[in-house]
């Protein structure tokens, strides 16, 4: 049994017990929702592991929900869209979404999905419970404390969502090694992530704003045009 909590925002019943009882199959205990505030709710009283978020909800819709999320927990979300939109999946990521998916999708598909966002929650939750020491990477004016989950720029914290995180570590960890979005969706998204690389674009651009001076001349992750992004330092 995998003992973890999977919420269910689904206002469509029938979808919703189908999502059931397939992650109760693979051993996920789970916890369902119809509504945007019944799921907003459900987050936040709960000890939850993954949300499975439909974007189209009645009382609150999806974006506002995570939205609302990522003010309190950094719990990993995977937004369910019925729309193909490119401005749905944007939208979603920026607001701090981990994944998305495209309705209609694969049971398998969606679990692979799942379980590639856990696993790599487990393995950073390991890194820091076993660290001993502090792991601190000083690069100029940013600083990035590892063990923390912390980023400091000329000594002000910068609130960084978990992913937007991981990406920076990636780079600043190799800095000036150019990285392509395949790599880098491999390396930071997991091996099984199944997005596409427009998601490291919308990362990139998200931590641009945060950390950057002027986030449209960046001093720090450079684009290589036709490559991909590196650290410079």
């Amino acid at each position: 049994m995998d003992n973890r909590t999977i919420l269910i925002v689904e206002d469509e019943k029938p979808i919703s017990d189908i999502l059931k009882f397939n992650l109760e199959k693979e051993g996920f205990e789970t916890i369902q929702a119809f509504d945007g505030e019944e799921g907003l709710k459900g987050a936040l009283s709960n000890h939850i592991d993954l949300i499975l978020l439909d974007v189209m909800l009645p009382k609150m819709d999806g974006f506002l929900v995570c939205k609302e999320i990522r003010k309190v927990k950094q719990v990993p979300i995977i937004m369910v869209t019925a729309r193909e939109e490119e401005i749905d999946k944007v939208l979603g990521l920026e607001l701090g979404a981990d994944d998305y998916i495209t309705k209609p999708y694969s049971v398998r598909e969606l679990l692979a999905r799942i379980k590639a966002n856990l696993r790599r929650t487990s393995s950073e939750n390991e890194v820091q419970k076993n660290s001993e020491d502090t792991d601190i990477i000083r690069l100029g004016r940013i600083v990035i404390n590892c063990e923390r989950y912390e980023v400091t720029k000329d000594n002000q914290p910068i609130d960084l969502t978990r992913r937007e995180f991981e990406l920076l570590k990636f780079l600043a960890e190799k800095p000036e090694k150019i990285f392509s979005r395949e790599t880098l969706l491999e390396k930071v998204w997991g091996f099984e992530y199944y997005g596409d690389v427009r998601t490291v674009d919308v990362t990139v651009r998200r931590l641009r704003e945060k950390i950057e001076d002027n986030s449209s001349e960046p001093d720090y992750i450079i684009t290589k045009r036709g490559i991909g992004y590196y650290f410079k330092y």
